[in-house]
C-alpha cells in the first residue's frame, strides 16, 4: 500500500467525501483529489493537516508502520 491508497482507505473509512477532507484541511478540491490519485504528494503542512484530521500518526500515512 502506498500513501495514496492509505489516504483514501482512511477517508472511505470515514465516510467523507473528498470535498469533506479537503475542506477540513484547507486544501482544494482538485488539490485533494491529487494527493489521492497520486498524481501530487502534499507538502508537510498538509500532511500534518491530514493525519491530524484522520487521527494517525505522518508515519502511519506514509505507510511506513501498520500503528495508528
Amino acid at each position: 500500500m502506498n500513501y495514496c491508497e492509505r489516504l483514501r482507505a482512511l477517508r472511505v473509512e470515514a465516510g467523507e467525501t473528498q470535498a469533506q477532507v479537503a475542506q477540513a484541511i484547507g486544501a482544494a478540491i482538485r488539490q485533494y483529489q491529487r494527493y489521492e490519485s497520486g498524481e501530487q504528494k502534499p507538502g508537510l503542512d498538509y500532511l500534518c493537516a491530514l493525519a491530524d484530521h484522520f487521527g494517525v500518526s505522518l508515519d502511519y500515512l506514509a505507510c511506513r508502520t501498520e500503528e495508528r
